[in-house]
């Protein structure tokens, strides 16, 4: 059922690995000129044009853009209690990781009476979008809400798609997780229209809508077309593609975690990719007969069956364990799940991940809710370079300098030579006239 790269007798390079690993052909630029002029609609018309576009896209008009407090927390008071009970305890896991590992500012001495601090200030305003589509996702309310908190950004929105089924709100459940984390302003706006709203604002109605300084949050390609336009005003985290796992496995892996964890993230989207990994051929082809076999049983099938057949997921079989760790660098996936003998050992040597899932009891759908890691992570190989969504995401590092007369004093002759080496005095002389008699 999956395709199969056979890379035994060969030890390729990173750039033949790059050619030949599986991988999806989305191009963002092919959406970009219709989404071009949503962006310049929104940007202009403000909440007016972002209800007419979601009106045209998704047949919904919500009574109003932002959601009524009562809503959002009638959203949570009819939530079923052991769904309530499973988000609370994935709320506390991700709070507990995020909160340690915010960024700690440092304050070095450079010389006597010469100092530079490095000052991690939170961004001011952050928009958090969440998609609807496919499937539901709470989780990502927490992926995005809880890191922002934990580095301490005091204002935040999370924008979602409204639904017909659920009178033009977003979905309740979505809207529940808002109301556990605290969040009090959430928008019924979904799309390219949410982005570029949240981008630009709204200040010509009597409910101002304050524009954001930074977006976070996955979404399809029309949202990350939107980003892209965006991203001269605003910051964002990434540009997400559809969701991909790599698995590095040995013949030591079972087939059939391996299979699961595979269809996993298959089910997803028809563009998921699911790429195996192994240097055992008797494991390929047990992985192929456990997904051929099981995947047809999971609610979502045919989306599974259009991902594992797709050009981006398939087995890539390599002559020994090395190989297969430069592949898995070489590919750079969102997930990497390692299944070998030594997964500690191996998972050392990897340094191109999105988060790194070690050994048969940490599969990716455990970090996708309640490991306590993010979900939000870099995909298209883009984790060669970024990092997944965290608290350093949603913080600036600033440098303030401090420096006496002495200190000043005692490096002026370099700043001054070298100065006049990039053939900009004036900038000596800003420092030689603080001791011109």
């Amino acid at each position: 059922m999956l395709s199969l790269v056979d890379l035994t007798e060969k030890t390729p390079t990173t750039s033949e690995l790059r050619r030949v690993l599986p991988r999806g052909e989305v191009d963002v630029e092919t959406v970009t000129a219709t989404v071009a002029p949503i962006v310049s609609a929104v940007r202009e018309r403000g909440a007016a044009a972002a209800l007419e576009f979601g009106e045209q896209f998704d047949g919904v008009r919500p009574a109003a853009l932002r959601v009524p407090a009562e809503v959002i927390a009638d959203a949570a008071a009819s939530l079923d209690e052991e769904v309530l009970a499973a988000l609370t305890e994935a709320i506390a896991r991700v709070r507990l990781v995020h909160e340690a590992t915010r960024p700690q500012g440092t304050t070095v001495t450079v010389a006597p009476g010469a100092t530079v601090e490095e000052r991690f200030i939170p961004v001011s305003r952050v928009g958090l979008y969440v998609p609807g589509g496919n499937a539901v996702y709470p989780s990502s309310v927490i992926m995005n809400v809880v890191p922002a908190q934990a580095a301490g950004v005091d204002s935040l929105v999370v924008a979602s798609p409204p639904q017909a089924t659920h009178g033009g709100w977003p979905h309740p459940t979505i809207l529940a997780a808002c109301h556990l984390l605290g969040v009090e302003e959430v928008w019924a706006v979904g799309g390219a229209q949410a982005v570029a709203l949240l981008a630009y604002g709204d200040d010509t109605g009597e409910d101002v809508l304050e524009p954001v300084d930074l977006i976070t949050g996955p979404g399809n390609i029309y949202v990350t077309a939107a980003k892209r336009l965006c991203r001269s005003v605003v910051g964002i985290d990434a540009e997400a593609g559809p969701t991909e796992i790599a698995i590095l496995a040995d013949e030591t892996a079972d087939p059939k975690h391996v299979a699961y964890d595979l269809i996993s993230q298959a089910e997803h989207d028809v563009l998921a990719a699911s790429v195996l990994i192994t240097t055992s051929r008797e494991l390929a082809e047990a992985v192929d007969r456990e997904v051929a076999d099981r995947y047809h049983i999971t609610r979502n099938a045919d989306r599974v069956s259009q991902a594992l057949t797709g050009p981006q997921s398939g087995i890539v079989l390599v002559g020994d364990l090395a190989t297969g760790i430069a592949a898995a660098n070489a590919y750079a996936a969102e997930h990497l799940e390692i299944h070998t003998k030594d997964p500690e050992t191996v998972a050392q040597q990897i340094t191109n991940a999105g988060a790194i899932f070690v050994g048969t009891y940490a599969p990716v759908p455990l970090g996708d809710y309640a490991a306590g890691s993010n979900h939000v992570l870099p995909t298209s190989g883009s984790a060669r370079f970024n990092s997944g969504l965290s608290t350093h995401t949603f913080v600036k590092a600033v440098h303030v300098v401090q420096y006496d007369q002495q200190a000043l004093h005692d490096i002026a002759d370099t700043v001054t030579t070298l100065a006049e080496a990039e053939a900009l005095p004036a900038h000596g002389e800003s420092i030689t006239i603080r001791f011109a008699q």
